[in-house]
């Protein structure tokens, strides 16, 4: 699982295309968007760096949680 820790996010539709970003990139099986804490946890085996960049591009500045 990685868990990644995403900026800008502030409401459903947000949350929503976060989600969506994160699961069009290979190796996701699953992306579950807790947007409370400003997260987004993805099982599978994807790339990472691949996941930020995919979910950066949506417009929600991403970095890996540490």
């Amino acid at each position: 699982m990685v868990k990644l820790n995403v900026e800008k996010m502030s409401c459903g539709h947000c949350a929503s295309a976060v989600s969506k970003a994160a699961t069009k990139v290979s190796g996701v099986e699953s992306a579950e968007v807790d947007l409370a804490n400003g997260e987004v946890a993805v099982a599978g085996n994807p790339d990472v760096n691949a996941l930020i960049a995919a979910i950066t591009g949506a417009g929600y500045p991403a970095s890996e949680a540490r």
